[in-house]
């Protein structure tokens, strides 16, 4: 392929779906990607005698890719909301919140590679977020714009999901049926309906059956060390692998993409992007940055144009605004019965009835649950030896046998409301190889933010005690540290130029060949669904939006 029409930055959920959508069409699309691939049969270890000592075998560490301010002072009103072990006490020292991880992953696929699969729709109230309850901003479209689109994207997935859609009304139904929940997620449901609370099937990207040449779920619960069996619809499986097939998609590794170069006519000319020491330029019609919520902003920032220091499509002044991260909660503990706990799904099950945006009495913003023991890493011997049974020697290996696979945790994960205090910008320190600031990373969590995350943690106690668990043994969350994946809304989506950095084709208000397709467009972040495939869905909006204009 000569000079491409369209060039994508990023191959996670955003950036794959917008490219497969394009090189379906017959449009000439390059990908570049600052990672390298991966694959799954040779890289995911889970069948070596280590695999519990490893996490997901990322070949492009994240640690000190961004940098972070001082967050916030931590307040003992709320020291019910410490992260905790039993045998260690406070996880974390500090009086003020300390700064863990932005975990992500760099290669194709993105952060699909470790994802667990969960593949939500929005609450269509949380679309509207400003008119209803005057927070937030509103989505540009409504749930029944965005439908088709979900379903096309679990279509090329692979979602297996419960036959009733509650208030996500659906078109048609999901491609596979619902996995059947394990037994300790049947004790969390016991526990929830003893509470009025309801437990029903999670949506997730894991095949129930064998789909697309893929096979089924194996249920080992290690979907974040990467699945070696190909059945976790991952963008490089599903999306890419689909844009690769058609001839009319390429897509270059290790290429770390410094700026984009402005042009006449507000229109973006070029890439430029970095390998092995060496830059290269790229021309083309069209650029979509989908590089998540922390890097996208940041290319934007270091690509102004001339004349200016303000940063590209940053004409409202919102890139790297609005920023909202992951507000969680999980609570562990020990269940008096066997209940093979290390098997399942990390997620075959969820409680929507807290999602909406009005649900929680007295906050604004909703919140979901779900089984947690596998994404807590109590799946394995050695994380029980360390974080579950106390002592030594003999007594110690009784305990062991006695304890193993009883470990239950449930978590949720909550709405997080922008606030000024939190956003992304330039470090004026710290620079990366290229000699180019890295981003920093600016949270503060407000106090409806730690109302609705008290209202969370206390629930996940609820439902653990109902479901039979005597002795809660571990707890951590948002409140004390920044330990998020999920991060949204740097670049937010809107009609109005002045509020937003695009409008609701996900193209930049000035910059008409410039497109943001991925998570930094979410005016709003959900009352905990997990993001990829809507992001994957407005990706391929955005991609038939524009076939207009190519």
């Amino acid at each position: 392929m000569t000079r491409p029409q369209v060039v994508v930055i990023g191959s996670g959920a955003g950036g794959a779906a917008f490219a497969w959508a394009l090189a379906d069409a017959g449009v000439q699309v390059q990908i570049l990607e600052a990672g390298p691939r991966y694959d799954p049969l040779k890289d995911y270890l889970l069948a070596s005698n280590g695999w519990e000592q490893q996490g997901f075998p990322a070949k492009v560490p994240i640690a000190g890719r961004q940098t972070h301010a001082p967050l916030q002072l931590l307040e003992n009103r709320w020291a019910d909301l410490r992260s905790w072990n039993h045998l260690t006490g406070h996880s974390l020292a500090s009086d003020r919140r300390s700064f863990l991880a932005y975990n992500h992953v760099i290669g194709v696929g993105g952060t699909t590679l470790h994802f667990t699969g969960e593949s939500h729709r929005m609450h269509p109230l949380a679309m509207q977020m400003q008119s209803r309850f005057d927070v937030a901003a509103d989505w540009p479209f409504d749930y029944a714009e965005l439908e088709p689109f979900y379903v096309e994207a679990e279509r090329l997935i692979g979602v297996a999901g419960p036959s009733d859609p509650g208030v996500r009304t659906r078109s048609a139904p999901y491609p596979l049926p619902a996995h059947n929940l394990s037994y300790a997620s049947q004790k969390l449901g016991k526990g929830c309906r003893k509470l009025g609370l309801s437990w029903t099937a999670n949506p997730v990207a894991s095949l129930s059956r064998a789909y697309d040449g893929r096979p089924p779920c194996n249920y080992c619960g290690n979907c974040t060390r990467g699945c070696p069996r190909l059945d976790k619809g991952t963008a490089d499986l599903t999306f890419i692998a689909k844009a690769l097939a058609t001839g009319n998609c390429t897509i270059t590794t290790g290429a770390y993409v410094l700026r984009l170069l402005a042009g006449s006519n507000d229109r973006v000319k070029a890439v430029v992007y970095g390998s092995t020491r060496r830059q290269h330029r790229v021309e083309a019609d069209y650029f979509a940055v989908a590089c998540g919520a922390v890097e996208t902003p940041r290319l934007l920032l270091n690509s102004s144009p001339a004349g200016s220091s303000d940063g590209l499509a940053n004409e409202s002044g919102l890139v790297g605004r609005n920023f909202m991260e992951t507000l969680f909660w999980a609570s562990a503990g020990l269940h008096p019965e066997p209940l093979g706990s290390h098997r399942g799904l990390p997620s075959d099950a969820i409680c929507w009835d807290y999602n909406a945006p009005d649900a929680i009495p007295g906050v604004v913003g909703g919140c979901r649950f779900s089984p947690s023991t596998a994404e807590a890493d109590l799946i394995g011997p050695i994380n029980y030896a360390r974080r579950v049974v106390g002592g030594w020697g003999r007594s110690h290996k009784t305990s062991m046998r006695e304890q193993f696979g009883r470990m239950l945790a449930v978590g949720g994960i909550g709405e997080n409301l922008p606030d000024e205090r939190s956003f992304i910008d330039l470090d004026p320190n710290e620079k990366d190889a290229f000699d180019l600031p890295k981003a920093r990373i600016h949270s503060h969590l407000a106090a409806t933010e730690i109302e609705r995350l008290d209202f969370i943690a206390k629930t996940c106690r609820r439902i653990l005690a109902a479901a039979g668990v005597k002795k809660v043994i571990e707890e951590y969350g948002s409140y004390d540290a920044f330990n998020a994946t999920h991060v949204f809304g740097t670049c937010r989506m809107g009609t109005e130029a002045k509020t937003s950095v695009v409008d609701s084709s996900c193209r930049s208000h000035r910059w008409r060949n410039l497109l943001v397709t991925d998570a930094s467009v979410f005016p709003s972040s959900g009352g905990g669904e997990s993001p990829a495939l809507t992001i994957s869905a407005i990706a391929l909006r955005a991609a038939r939006k524009l076939l207009h204009s190519i």
